[in-house]
């Protein structure tokens, strides 16, 4: 059953009123997003500030970041795999705003080139984009949910690009720390 005009309007509007919600929860928070404290968390916690990180859409927090310090304290595979799966939950938060904002959408030039890029192939698309650290993917989200583009697919494309990103970060971390501190000469 297809929703009336009246009801998709109805759900557009909640679904904005709850990630609008999101965002000013988590920058009314934002001092208290205590790197220790998730530090502290361990694996646990390299989840939640991925899918922290990217559940705000636009606003950036650099969670890849804390991925890459993390990998030098815990196992490397393990970090990799929870910040993707992290990661890719908070991603929801895109393709949920496309479906609420399909009518709304700023068609720029990178706008319509990611529509057109998931509509022709999302799959390939979304798994791309999420290898990256770019800034647009929550335009391609947004995008994947415009065109319709099923969720299940959606996640498992961005769970295994963020996961791949994460692990890579991860063991950038493990050896890089190191390497990093001999450097400057703190080991």
């Amino acid at each position: 059953m297809n929703p009336s005009p009246q009801q998709r309007t109805l759900i557009r509007i909640a679904i904005l009123v709850l990630l609008g919600g999101l965002m000013v929860l988590i920058v009314l928070n934002m001092d208290k997003l205590d790197v220790e404290k998730f530090r502290n968390w361990g694996y646990a916690g390299v989840f939640a500030m991925a899918m922290i990180g990217s559940s705000t859409i636009i606003l950036p927090i650099p969670h890849l970041a804390f991925t890459f310090t993390m990998g030098a304290v815990l196992n490397p595979w393990f970090v990799g795999l929870c910040a993707g799966f992290g990661d890719g939950l908070g991603e929801i938060t895109g393709y949920v705003a496309g479906y609420a904002v399909e009518d709304l959408a700023e068609r720029s030039r990178l706008y319509v080139t990611l529509e057109n890029w998931m509509r022709r192939n999302g799959d390939l698309t979304i798994f791309v984009l999420s290898l990256f650290p770019v800034p647009f993917f929550d335009l391609a989200a947004m995008a994947g949910g415009v065109v319709g583009y099923p969720l299940w697919r959606f996640m498992l494309a961005t769970w295994s690009g963020k996961t791949i990103k994460a692990i890579v970060a991860a063991w950038g971390g493990y050896y890089g720390v190191g390497w990093i501190a001999s450097l400057v000469g703190a080991l």
